[in-house]
């Protein structure tokens, strides 16, 4: 690869063009997953603050979930799976082929889906930011391009798995 950026940087230095190869864009996609679900410490401070109050009060703004729920959360870049006692598994997704927005946030549930199978988890709360992906995988709304209805069958095979499961 580095030749062939040398190549590039030789021949276009005759047209006194300057040649900057690519940098790896997964890489900052990457991060910002990473940032996106890493507290900072004045969030850390707040989170704990409103834990103990809604202890105090005995309420919660989340949706009552039994206490053996686990929660697969996903956007395109990649999946996190928080367990009932609250520890987090995080993986960021690659693909290896062109893909439009949807398509890699079908591959990040599918990941997330694949992977809470293995962990043979029986009641799960899914969450995407994507209202299309959650309406589609709901029923709700009905996939018409057939990549999409092919990701769309494998979304609702996998969710066969479990016997439980909500879709927000």
């Amino acid at each position: 690869m580095l030749l062939n950026d040398m190549n590039w940087a030789i021949e276009l230095s005759q047209y006194d063009l300057l040649y900057w190869p690519k940098t790896a864009i997964k890489a900052k996609a990457l991060a910002d997953f990473v940032a996106e679900f890493t507290p900072s410490a004045e969030e850390e401070k707040l989170v704990n603050k409103k834990k103990e109050s809604l202890r105090a009060d005995k309420t919660s703004t989340e949706p009552d979930q039994p206490g053996d729920m686990w929660q697969l959360r996903v956007d395109g870049a990649g999946v996190v799976i928080v367990a009932p006692n609250g520890t987090l598994l995080e993986q960021a997704i690659t693909l290896g082929f062109p893909a439009s927005n949807n398509e890699a946030k079908y591959e990040a549930l599918l990941a997330g889906l694949r992977l809470a199978k293995e962990l043979s988890i029986k009641k799960l709360t899914i969450y995407s930011y994507s209202q299309l992906i959650t309406s589609q995988a709901s029923g709700e709304y009905m996939a018409k391009h057939p990549r999409m209805i092919l990701n769309l069958d494998k979304v609702q095979e996998l969710l066969k798995a479990f016997p439980t499961f909500t879709i927000q």
